[in-house]
């Protein structure tokens, strides 16, 4: 979804490398998200040879359903906050950000 999001293509080579996955893993994730209903694989439209993988809006409805409610009630205490306290907050999940990141 970020990809699309930034107008970007994900292969499953891509998507294997963000997870830290190798080929034969990533192969079985995203049989296994095809077969839910959650993704799709397509051709890409830029160079057709190249084989993308695309989140179903089935699996874009469950995600809202599901986290929706908790990135609303989020959002609104996040207006609570003055600019200070924002870059507390900001600090504090990059770190965290960081930190799993370094651990995988």
């Amino acid at each position: 979804m970020d990809a699309a999001r930034a107008g970007e293509e994900m292969t499953a080579g891509r998507l294997g490398a963000a997870l830290g996955l190798n080929s034969a893993g990533t192969t079985a994730l995203v049989d296994r998200l095809e077969r839910l209903g959650h993704v799709r694989r397509t051709r890409s439209e830029r160079d057709r040879r190249k084989v993308v993988v695309e989140v179903s809006e089935r699996a874009v409805g469950l995600g809202r359903d599901f986290f929706g409610p908790l990135i609303d009630r989020s959002v609104e205490l996040l207006r609570g906050y003055d600019e200070r306290e924002l870059a507390a907050v900001r600090g504090f999940l990059a770190g965290v950000r960081d930190a799993a990141a370094e651990s995988s």
